[in-house]
């Protein structure tokens, strides 16, 4: 009984390891239970493979208390040679009666984010993330975004 318990463990973790052969990043930072305009989320990217192409994304997990249908969020891709590349970016993360987009069983959703598409890296890079939702009609940004609990960045090898 144990060697079959034992072995159907051994198959399992097998096929959560190789369900994520693209990966090649993956990290997620808490901004607690919600995350203020002025607190930027860092990412110090591993040096990469010059002569492949990645995939970026952004991932968020937020929970019923994300009051937006919308996330604005600014993201800087800081270049080893100093040479700061800057996006605006707006994702949708609600449906139109207000039902969160993303996976998961509970009121936790997780969304992967398209960032960037086929970028080379050489040397080391750092990414920065910052919310910029602000409400409809008002030009000052929400002070504390609650409902976004982690932010994370993923790269993926193109191949």
């Amino acid at each position: 009984m144990r060697i079959k318990n034992s072995v159907f463990l051994l198959l399992i973790a097998i096929l959560f390891s190789s369900c994520d052969e693209k990966r090649v990043f993956d990290e997620y930072k808490s901004v607690g239970s919600a995350w203020h305009k002025d607190s930027i989320v860092s990412f110090n990217l591993p040096e990469l493979d010059s002569t492949k192409r990645y995939d970026l994304f952004i991932n968020i997990r937020d929970n019923n208390n994300y009051q937006f249908n919308n996330l604005f969020l600014i993201v800087t891709l800081e270049k080893p040679n100093g040479y700061t590349k800057v996006d605006t970016l707006e994702y949708q993360m609600a449906s139109p009666d207000g039902t969160l987009l993303g996976n998961g069983f509970t009121d936790i959703k997780e969304s992967k984010l398209f960032y960037k598409e086929n970028v080379k890296f050489r040397g080391k890079y750092k990414v920065n993330i910052k919310q910029a939702v602000r409400e409809t009609g008002k030009v000052p940004g929400v002070t504390l975004l609650e409902g976004i609990t982690e932010v994370g960045l993923r790269i993926e090898n193109k191949d």
